[in-house]
């Protein structure tokens, strides 16, 4: 049993010490709401948290689908208790929406992430970029998925738009009622690798499941026609196992994605900024009028994207707040920095003015 849902010799060695304890090797399949249910040598079984766990986790430990657990199995009602998470191969996490919003695990140990997004009037570059940095630093492989080509009157200059900012990225557009494109991302899902959905709602990866497992497994919902957005019909996250052997995780709906420790996944996506920026004379060059900066010149040259610099900025800035929030010593420099800069601008207006004269 635990052998189709990914079941490893490297897990087996991890899980030694805890075979030693007595404990039960499981997978979570499902998750909604701090109640569980696992795969397990002896089945499916519904599982708690026990109490140490409860108290000891640290923020981000609590298990999530697609996790591998050690738990304690309860003799004749096909329930367990969990005491472990075993260490993640690929962890997906965001900052939880709301003021103070701390570390939330979306899904965990994924070989694949498909990044869902709809070829409608509610496709965004800028979401997808934030998506894109997070999936990098998931450790997984991203695939961009565009839904619903057959709907869509141009869906080759959509796919070249999101080709242009998704760099070293599969990006396929797919008709899940149609068939079109189907064929590719099954080819994606070999037997025993977790694959992960991640999008918006309403971009149609219920739909998508449905059409790869060839049954209604999953509830689907329409979309609103004043702004192309979905509703939640996915209300849990559940990790389903395909004909072919592949393991693959539908999770709700996002409405906002905050960034959480992404600087390697933001590298990675926007490592065409990453290489002008090398280009630049000065190693510390601000981007903001610099001689020599080879951003600016970029920009007005029409080589890069106005909306896609904007972009790159406002996720650093993210990041550098949490950072900041986190670490007073951060804040006593980004402070320095700011105040540096403001008397360097000073300076250049000061003798731009003496010039004039």
């Amino acid at each position: 049993m635990l052998d189709a849902y990914g079941w490893s010799e490297t897990l087996q060695r991890q899980f030694a010490f805890h075979a030693a304890e007595g404990l039960t090797p499981g997978r979570v399949i499902v998750q909604q709401r701090g109640l569980y249910r696992l795969v397990t040598p002896e089945g499916e079984v519904a599982a708690e948290l026990s109490g140490r766990f409860l108290h000891q986790a640290q923020e981000g430990d609590h298990p999530v689908a697609g996790d591998w657990v050690a738990a304690r199995l309860r003799a004749g009602e096909r329930a367990a208790t969990v005491h472990h998470v075993l260490p993640r191969a690929s962890v997906f996490t965001r900052r939880a929406s709301g003021p103070g919003g701390g570390l939330q695990v979306v899904a965990a140990n994924v070989d694949l992430v498909l990044l869902v997004a709809s070829l409608n009037a509610d496709l965004s570059l800028r979401r997808l970029e934030r998506y894109l940095a997070t999936a990098w630093e998931s450790g997984a492989k991203p695939v961009v998925v565009l839904t619903k080509a057959d709907a869509c009157e141009d869906a080759a200059a959509l796919t070249a738009e999101v080709e242009a900012i998704a760099f070293g990225v599969p990006v396929l557009p797919v008709s899940a009622l149609s068939g079109e494109g189907m064929e590719k991302v099954a080819a994606l899902l070999e037997p025993g690798r977790t694959a992960v959905l991640l999008g918006s709602s309403g971009v149609g990866k219920s739909t998508l499941v449905n059409a790869l497992a060839g049954e209604e497994l999953m509830a689907t919902g329409g979309v609103r026609e004043d702004d192309a957005r979905g509703r939640h019909t996915t209300t849990h996250r559940e990790l389903v196992r395909l004909p072919g052997g592949a393991l693959i995780l539908d999770t709700p709906g996002m409405r906002e994605l905050g960034l959480w420790q992404a600087e390697e996944g933001l590298s990675a996506t926007f490592e065409d900024i990453e290489a002008l920026a090398a280009g630049c004379r000065f190693r510390d060059c601000s981007h903001q009028g610099e001689p020599g900066c080879a951003v600016r010149t970029a920009l007005e040259a029409g080589d890069l994207d106005e909306g896609r610099w904007k972009s790159f900025g406002k996720l650093q800035r993210e990041l550098a707040h949490l950072d900041r929030r986190d670490d007073p010593q951060a804040r006593a420099e980004y402070r320095k920095l700011w105040i540096q800069r403001n008397k360097d601008v000073k300076r250049r207006m000061k003798h731009r003015d003496r010039e004039a004269y």
